[in-house]
């Protein structure tokens, strides 16, 4: 085993690799989050050191997907702080509505797609399939195959309303599918929030239990980013593990509880 300084260079080394060959760059997230999720794949995997593990990640496919999805933990759940949900669905849904008749909606680092179909049947409810748009993107290929598949287990959808689950969901085995209505509401999309470029003009961005990995330096970049691709007037809903400290900074204002409004100019 190496030693703590060697430990160290072997990791930096490590980090700069996979940007300089990926674009992923680890730095910006936090270290001993990151590190302590990636030192147990390495050592699971049978990997003495980063710089083994690098090499063995650009031979195999498999094991790159598998790192991507170490990166996070995707834990997500339909409806996931359901009185949140009801806020969006009662107040911030129809505040939108006043000022456009189509909404353009996206759901980013959506791991397994529970967010973006939540999104899909709130809409579902008060407009037609062809008046929104719901884009949602997630770093990890795997988790978006599994959102496309659509099929969950009962712990995913356990905060889902009853009406909800009855409406969009059948049961195959034992696990819940979405049903075609909602999945083609939502188109799906690999996207590194870090590095590739933003879409504008969106009335609702979703971003929840995500922004807790990155350090402060990369989250503020991220909400600069995100307030640039709102329209004015439109919200940010974030998760219950994160805040916006100085949401003017960004030109938002708090609306509700995790919610967030753009400031029209």
């Amino acid at each position: 085993m190496l030693a703590a300084p060697a430990q160290d260079l072997d990791f930096m080394q490590f980090v700069s690799k996979l940007k300089a060959k990926s674009g992923i760059d680890l730095s910006q997230y936090k270290e001993n989050q990151m590190r302590r999720r990636l030192n147990s794949l390495k050592d699971n995997r049978g990997y003495r050191t980063f710089g083994e593990f690098f090499q063995g990640m650009m031979s195999d496919r498999e094991l790159y997907e598998e790192f991507l999805d170490h990166m996070t933990i995707n834990v997500s759940e339909f409806y996931r702080n359901a009185k949140r949900w009801e806020v969006l669905e009662q107040k911030v849904v129809p505040d939108l509505l006043a000022q456009s008749r189509s909404l353009k909606c996206w759901s980013a680092a959506c791991s397994t797609g529970d967010e973006p179909y939540s999104l899909a049947m709130v809409l579902l409810g008060r407009l037609k399939r062809h008046e929104f748009e719901i884009l949602a993107t997630d770093i990890d290929k795997g988790a978006i195959g599994k959102a496309k598949a659509g099929l969950y287990p009962a712990q995913s959808v356990k905060e889902a309303p009853k009406a909800a689950l009855n409406k969009y969901f059948t049961m195959t085995g034992t696990q819940y599918e979405v049903s075609d209505e909602v999945k083609k509401c939502v188109t799906f999309k690999q996207h590194n929030l870090l590095s590739d470029p933003y879409d504008s003009n969106f009335d609702l961005i979703v971003c929840r239990n995500v922004l807790i990995y990155f350090t402060d330096e990369a989250k503020d970049a991220i909400f600069q980013k995100f307030s640039k691709s709102l329209k004015p007037g439109g919200y940010l809903f974030i998760g219950g593990t994160e805040q916006i400290f100085q949401p003017a900074k960004y030109q938002l204002e708090p609306a509700d509880t995790f919610f967030y409004r753009k400031i029209a100019k």
